[in-house]
């Protein structure tokens, strides 16, 4: 590490990504900046250098914080008008773990309000644009920890990712992205949007980053029950990366799907071939039913999520109240984003009396369906490569009011949410236009180190 041997200084380097971070302001990456704190923290980290003591795996590295995740510096506002005010008394159990190997938070990233949203449109503070289109969106909800990666402000950046928001900015800004299996990482500390299907991961540059990140991060935790035993300490399986056996979904190679995207997916199998890897094509039928699914039970969460935001206990409350019944209704009128409330009152209509088992009920089962084949699917091949969204980067505005169209972009993403299996972004090139393209690595349950080994065999 450039810093325990002294070439370079923790304070160099936080004060260059601050520098940077503000050379890019105009891309509205930062809902906040860090700049005191890091600072402090980098000249206590160089003063711990100097005097020959350890220091962590990541001391002096800065990094940027998705607005999602609770930490005493800043506002956690997670990008809604709603918390906007709110200073957390906790850190998230991520946060904590990194922080202790020294990693310094640089800034808040922008996120869509509550993390709903494929595009950072739905923030309060407005969108942040693509690193390499500013014409173009971002992608959501993790859009500013993707475009923080993407313009070399910082070495890596938090994320979550309930149906794609890491997968999907990290495809749309050329950088890695994982979601891990569920309950590798806590979630405590971390705003929740749909707690059965909300994950913690990173974007980062390269595959041994993403390997170290998931070594501080993971692990079992107390405050968080769904958390697994540390798995990813352990011994890893002994199985052959060199000669894996790749599934490819034959569903998702269909016009849908953009023309330079399904080239790219074809590029990597004859890569893999090349290396000795089998490609195995997959039937997988009950994918079709994954978006209609992840838009009934999420909805539904996120409705119930949503409902502790009411005007008493923090951030936002409406002014223009007279009563208690008054404050509930203005607050959360005024407070949440058109997304939110869509969400909230889907979830509510599913979960309605009369409509429970017609369509929450059938979605659950349906869920139950999708992890049966990923159950299925990994018994014919060792990782499965698919796009992650079905087209690169679309235009900031063009699909904002059409939520329709805004929900099929996570066509291909949200079934491994709803598995609770692990997927890693990787760039896989670009389009002529020059828009950045991605790929999505799948592995079974707790199989996240080997997933991210295995990426090395698509550079």
């Amino acid at each position: 590490m450039k810093i325990a041997n002294k070439s370079v200084t923790a304070e160099k380097l936080v004060r260059d990504a601050l520098d940077k971070a503000k050379h890019f302001a105009d891309y509205n990456i930062f809902t906040f900046l860090n700049e005191e704190n890091a600072i402090k923290k980098a000249r206590e980290i160089d003063a711990k250098i100097a005097r020959g003591e350890k220091v962590g795996r990541l001391a002096g590295v800065p990094y940027a914080l998705k607005d999602n995740f609770l930490s005493p510096e800043g506002e956690t506002t997670a990008s809604a008008h709603i918390l906007e005010g709110f200073t957390s008394p906790i850190t998230a159990t991520s946060v904590a773990k990194l922080e202790a190997e020294g990693a310094i938070m640089i800034g808040r990233t922008n996120m869509d309000a509550f993390a709903h949203g494929s595009s950072t449109e739905n923030s309060y503070f407005g969108p942040t644009l693509n690193a390499h289109d500013r014409e173009r969106v971002a992608g959501g909800s993790s859009g500013g920890s993707a475009v923080a990666v993407a313009l070399d402000i910082v070495e890596f950046a938090t994320g979550t990712d309930t149906g794609g928001s890491i997968r999907q900015p990290a495809s749309f800004n050329g950088v890695y992205g994982i979601k891990p299996t569920y309950g590798c990482i806590s979630r405590y500390g971390v705003v929740a949007m749909a707690s059965s299907t909300d994950c913690i991961g990173f974007f980062a540059k390269t595959p041994d980053d993403m390997n170290l990140l998931m070594e501080v991060a993971s692990g079992q935790d107390p405050k968080d029950m769904t958390t697994l035993p540390d798995y990813y300490g352990e011994k890893h399986s002994d199985m052959d990366l060199k000669s894996a056996r790749i599934g490819i979904i034959k569903d998702f190679d269909n016009d849908s799907v953009d023309k330079e995207i399904r080239d790219a997916l074809k590029t990597k199998c004859e890569l893999l071939k090349s290396k000795g890897h089998e490609i195995v094509e997959l039937e997988m039928p009950a994918l079709k039913y994954a978006l209609a699914a992840y838009y009934i039970i999420v909805p539904a969460e996120v409705a119930s999520n949503l409902s502790r935001y009411d005007g008493v206990r923090y951030g936002f409350r409406s002014a223009n109240s007279d009563d208690l019944d008054s404050l509930y209704f203005n607050t959360r009128s005024e407070g949440f984003m058109p997304e939110n409330k869509r969400r909230i009152m889907i979830g509510n209509f599913v979960l309605s009396s009369g409509f429970y088992d017609a369509y929450f009920l059938k979605a659950a089962k349906a869920r139950t369906l999708i992890v049966k084949e990923y159950e299925k699917a990994f018994l014919e091949c060792d990782y499965i490569l698919t796009p992650v969204s079905p087209n690169p980067a679309f235009k900031l505005g063009e699909k904002v009011n059409d939520p329709v169209a805004m929900y099929l972009e996570d066509v291909m993403s949200v079934s491994l949410n709803l598995a609770g299996v692990p997927g890693l972004a990787i760039p896989a090139g670009k389009t002529k236009a020059g828009l950045p393209i991605g790929l999505q690595i799948v592995g079974p349950r707790r199989s996240d180190h080997n997933l991210i080994e295995f990426s090395k065999e698509l550079i």
